[in-house]
Order: structure tokens, then C-alpha cells, then sequence
């Protein structure tokens, strides 16, 4: 479950970056850009947390080494 969340985050950061690179190109609606890089913000601040829940109560674990 922890897993499907954290891709689905992955690809919203991926598509609010590209709306706001959109934005960004067409020169125009500065408001869209800056909505989008804060939505992109956001999920990278909710996908950091879930990896650390998800390593926290085990469903994730690291394989270093």
C-alpha cells in the first residue's frame, strides 16, 4: 500500500513540474508557475515523510551495504 503511494507521489511531483515548466515557457500566468512549484514542494515533502513512516514502522527497509 505504502509502495503504490509513494509512486503515485513520485508522478505527481513529475507532473506538477512539467505544468509549471508549461507555465514557465509560455511566458505568461506567473500565478500558475508559482502554484505549481508549490504544489511540487508539497509532494516532496509528503513523499520524504512517507519514506520515513514507511521505514519507521518497517514496511520499507534500507539495503545499503
Amino acid at each position: 500500500m505504502i509502495s503504490f503511494l509513494i509512486i503515485a507521489t513520485l508522478i505527481a511531483i513529475v507532473v506538477s513540474l512539467g505544468q509549471a515548466l508549461v507555465s514557465m515557457t509560455s511566458g505568461r500566468n506567473d500565478k500558475r508557475m508559482v502554484h505549481a512549484l508549490t504544489v511540487r514542494v508539497s509532494l516532496s515533502v509528503t513523499l520524504f515523510l512517507l519514506l520515513l513512516a514507511g521505514w519507521h514502522f518497517g514496511v520499507l527497509t534500507p539495503h545499503g551495504q
